[in-house]
């Protein structure tokens, strides 16, 4: 593509066009918007219509702002009988002013073929054009040519009949990959490949698993995924919602601009954490509360716990009443006690049934036949005595508070846990109380807990004896989960919870799970996820983004972590092969990843870089950044938006930099948590460069 190719103008002139287009929309809805400016007047109703009508405008105006995104990538020339017939395909769909289309929306049927056509299923296509574009200005183009005879005499600039990898748009494809990382990730909407195409145009009922190895586009994939399904299914799935759920706030920055880019600003993207309400988190656990917690085991000692604060009383209560006494006889708690277990199917739902049949239980203990049950709830409602039996018996509770009191009391948690746990597994738990409730602090194990208590718990009664919907767990129309295989039983039955219909994309990578309860296959995950519907399990099998010398090094690691898993395969070589660096521990380690990253920045000025380190260095590695004067971010509270960063082994799983310098591998390995599959995690980052810098040997599996 060195030279310009022959419709380059006219192809430039046609973008100029489509953005005019683009304008006029903008301004028109801008105009229709101020025209229907929601006001105080009017019944409910209209108002109800008025905001929802400048609800859906506000929303067309975040679509119709790109940004600095390409609004057209491409174009398929299509034959229909003798015609040829022409179509642009873009980021979203635009009109001229007769309401002609001018651009189709990537997600069109009409689309369908700028993605999967080949040279076996040509799908009517004489030819597919891609565009090397930035904004609205085009720099390249790139053809592709189906059949024989349909386009006359082709031009040899810029006209690829075929490559030898297969890839749709190869050389358009590249430029993408090689551009600079900006420490977000990008959408692939312009170069989507046909395998990515199937898993994002695929059904939308049942649970989707997309497993793909590093630098196969699986979490940007399946994000494009949710957008084609609000753009096909817009209707529930506005209103249902979408839930994206990633493993930590680093990543959720790092993917959060894709679907506003595609037009999806509606999105709610979580980590699990931000479903818990009324919770602070920032404990931390050991490694065995860690496995304990994230064990399906948790939901019989959960439940066993709720059922143990369900208690009758020990002892009859007697009350004055009138000119006698009324008594609650132990005997009656315990059937009042059955009967609410048998009867609800949450805790916290039974309590108003538990305090009418005390009060009707204590009514039948006066002395006439005369119906004395509303004047019992009213002369004893406040009795202290009362209050303390029913707390005893049924008390209203939250998911913190019944797991503040159980992992605070050792008697409690033997209760709770013999004989599904063991007793150092149980022991394990026990962490002494928080002054309050308020004062309390939860682990990132905890949050599915939690979850578990709020599920079997339920909302606590209102004032008016109805539940508190504020409190009930909220339902997604389709939920996408990012490398689910860290997730453990318990997170998953969490996330699972939050499907409405069934309805999921989870995308990972068994060889990169280094989760405290990692799966051996995709069975152990599907395990406690819906299956109203069939999965399907999706391999992406091409690695876009890694270079092929640094896919090597890393494929002698994952062929001893995960013996059995095909790593995938990639399609470019890099400009250089990994660099290894040995040096003497202690300050000249460090001195040296500071110049090895140097180095890096001088070779390639202008890239996004990182420094991975096991998370005990970042401290030391930041210190020495800052002494030396060199600017740079951390990951855990910056993202990776800088030109330097360092980030800890722990956070850099699903992000991708330009180059990478890894430090000691021996240490990355020998952390329990992380182990070789998080080594492979980490030299599987890099778009460009990897250097590895180390003064302990190498692991074997490097070797």
């Amino acid at each position: 593509m060195s030279n310009q190719h022959p419709d380059l103008v006219d192809e430039q002139a046609f973008i100029d066009f489509a953005y005019a287009c683009l304008e006029r929309s903008r301004d028109d809805a801008w105009k229709l918007r101020d025209l229907t400016e929601a006001g105080p007047g009017g019944t409910f109703q209209n108002r109800f219509e008025r905001d929802a009508f400048d609800e859906q405008l506000v929303n067309r105006l975040g679509q119709l702002d790109l940004g600095n995104a390409a609004l057209v990538f491409g174009r398929i020339d299509r034959i229909e009988g003798d015609d040829l017939e022409s179509f642009h395909i873009g980021r979203l769909a635009v009109s001229d002013e007769r309401r002609e289309p001018v651009v189709v929306d990537w997600r069109a049927p009409v689309a369908e073929p700028f993605y999967r056509a080949t040279g076996r299923n040509a799908m009517g296509l004489a030819r597919r054009r891609h565009f090397v574009v930035e904004g609205g200005k085009l720099f390249g183009i790139e053809d592709e040519l189906f059949g024989e005879g349909h386009l006359g005499v082709g031009h040899d600039d810029g006209l690829v009949l075929t490559n030898e990898t297969g890839l749709r748009g190869y050389n358009t494809l590249l430029a993408s990959i090689e551009r600079g990382r900006t420490g977000q990730l990008g959408d692939i909407v312009a170069t989507i490949q046909s395998e990515q195409d199937e898993i994002i145009r695929s059904s939308k009922s049942g649970v989707l698993v997309v497993q793909g190895g590093p630098g196969t586009g699986k979490t940007v994939v399946a994000l494009h995924r949710a957008a084609y399904l609000l753009y096909t299914h817009r209707f529930p799935l506005e209103d249902q919602g979408v839930l994206v759920i990633g493993p930590n706030r680093v990543f959720l920055r790092y993917i959060e601009q894709v679907l506003p880019s595609l037009g999806e600003s509606g999105v709610e993207q979580v980590v699990l954490a931000d479903l818990i309400p009324d919770a602070q988190f920032g404990a931390v656990d050991s490694l065995i509360a860690e496995r304990v917690k994230g064990s399906d085991r948790m939901c019989a000692v959960i439940h066993k716990a709720m059922i143990d604060r369900q208690r009758p009383l020990k002892e009859d209560l007697v009350f004055p009443y009138r000119t006698g006494f009324i008594r609650l006889r132990k005997e009656e708690t315990a059937r009042i006690v059955k009967a609410a277990r048998r009867r609800f199917r949450s805790h916290n739902a039974a309590r108003r049934w538990v305090e009418n049949e005390v009060f009707s239980a204590l009514a039948a203990t006066w002395r006439t036949d005369e119906d004395v049950v509303d004047d019992v709830k009213d002369q004893l409602r406040g009795h202290p005595d009362l209050r303390m039996a029913l707390e005893r018996m049924w008390p209203v509770l939250s998911p913190t508070q019944l797991l503040h009191d159980l992992f605070g009391s050792k008697a409690l948690l033997r209760l709770a846990a013999t004989p599904i746990l063991h007793e150092d597994e149980y022991l394990a738990l026990f962490r002494e109380r928080a002054p309050s409730l308020e004062d309390a602090r939860w682990s990132n194990a905890d949050v599915a807990l939690l979850d578990e208590a709020r599920e079997i718990l339920g909302p606590k009664p209102g004032k008016n004896g109805k539940s508190d919907e504020s409190d009930e767990i909220r339902t997604f129309g389709h939920v996408v989960i990012d490398e689910v295989q860290d997730l453990t039983p318990m997170q998953l039955r969490m996330a699972s919870r939050r499907s409405l219909n069934g309805s999921m994309t989870i995308v990972g990578d068994i060889a990169q799970a280094t989760g405290p309860l990692a799966p051996r296959d995709w069975e152990d995950v599907l395990a406690y996820l819906p299956n109203k519907k069939e999965p399907r399990v999706i391999g992406l099998s091409v690695g876009y983004r890694i270079p092929g010398q640094i896919m090597a090094i890393a494929d002698k690691v994952m062929a001893v972590a995960s013996p059995g898993l095909r790593a995938p395969t990639a399609v470019r070589e890099g400009d250089a092969a990994p660099a290894i660096v040995r040096v003497g521990e202690g300050d000249e380690l460090v001195a040296e990843v500071l110049q090895q990253t140097s180095v890096m920045a001088s070779e390639v000025p202008g890239r996004n870089l990182a420094i991975v380190c096991p998370d005990s260095m970042v401290a030391e590695i930041a210190t020495a950044l800052r002494a030396s004067g060199i600017a740079h971010g951390h990951a855990g509270l910056h993202g990776i938006g800088h030109d330097i960063n360092v980030v800890p082994v722990s956070l850099v799983k699903g992000l991708e930099l330009d180059g990478v310098v890894v430090v000691e591998p021996a240490a990355i390995v020998a952390d329990r948590a992380m182990g070789l599959r998080g080594l492979y995690v980490a030299l599987t980052r890099a778009t460009q460069r990897l250097t590895i810098v180390h003064s302990k040997p190498l692991p074997e599996a490097m070797l």
